[in-house]
């Protein structure tokens, strides 16, 4: 990729949301959601009117938000590819998982082992309707209703505990979900929360948006999307630093998605990668997000 292309125009892998999905008669498309609006803004197809009138609001003013969306993506999957390949883990708990997209954690898990298994949680309806939908072959992989700000809940739902030994290492992925949640220590106690029910040697797996000084786009951009669709905001460097608080940081830590890595960045890439690899660091720097993995020791 070249700064040319990096603005999130379309390109080979984006695809035309589908004005013609029809979905389930409970579902209120008259108002945007996020997880259609990261789907839009990722290229895919589950996505309505206003979902996508929300989005380009946001691009607007932030050009390269599909570049920051795709940067995301594919943190996700060079975490999880990471995770089960180097670090043996097995099982992942994906909470705020989204619609399902190219390269979804079970197929980027189970593709080093087959016997991976993931549990996808999400509150939004339409998300259930379309990972049951994915998943009705798939007896390793599960989607339940949940919500982060219900942590005992997640950890504790039958279903959960049917699939996941959760005295074995497991994966957890709050991948930009945390900026959901407003208070500070709310989402502090979340994250402790399920990284208490987890054994040592778990992971926790997180991306966020950025606080920057002198950043005004971003912050008119923060706007414009809370006023569309689910409240949203940034934190500071030191404020996500938190997050860690008591965790083994793996590599840097929790840094800039332009200084994120695992060390060989080409040796996590696939030849059946459908997420366009971002190699060239230079283009992520007006990104407005940190990431990072750390381990669970006790």
């Amino acid at each position: 990729m070249t700064g040319s292309d990096a603005g999130g125009g379309p390109d080979r892998f984006l695809h035309e949301a589908d004005p013609a999905t029809a979905p389930p008669p409970d579902i209120d498309t008259s108002k945007p959601h996020p997880s259609r609006v990261y789907d839009y803004l990722l290229g895919g197809k589950h996505n309505y009117a206003a979902d996508r009138a929300a989005a380009e609001q946001v691009v607007s003013i932030l050009p390269k938000t599909r570049l920051g969306v795709r940067a995301n993506r594919r943190f996700l999957i060079d975490s999880v590819r990471w995770l089960a390949k180097e670090a043996g883990i097995r099982q992942f708990i994906d909470i705020g998982s989204g619609l399902p997209t190219q390269q979804n954690v079970h197929e980027v898990a189970q593709e080093v082992s087959a016997d991976a298994r993931v549990v996808y949680v999400d509150n939004d309806p339409l998300v259930l309707v379309h990972a049951d939908a994915l998943l009705t072959t798939d007896n390793r992989t599960i989607v339940i209703s949940g919500d982060l700000r219900e942590p005992e809940r997640i950890v504790n739902d039958p279903a959960v505990r049917g699939l996941l030994d959760l005295s074995q290492p497991v994966a957890l992925l709050l991948v930009a979900i945390l900026h959901f949640i407003e208070e500070d220590e709310v989402a502090y106690s979340c994250v402790k929360t399920l990284c208490d029910a987890l054994p040592t040697g778990s992971y926790v797996v997180i991306s966020h948006g950025l606080t920057e000084e002198g950043r005004e786009d971003i912050d008119e951009a923060v706007k414009a999307y809370n006023r569309s669709t689910a409240t949203t905001i940034t934190r500071t460097r030191e404020q996500l630093a938190r997050f860690f608080d008591g965790l083994t940081p793996i590599g840097p830590g929790m840094t800039h998605i332009a200084d994120w890595t695992l060390g060989d960045d080409a040796a996590l890439d696939h030849p059946g990668d459908t997420i366009v690899s971002i190699r060239d660091r230079s283009v992520l720097r007006d990104i407005a997000m940190m990431c990072g993995i750390a381990r669970i020791d006790r």
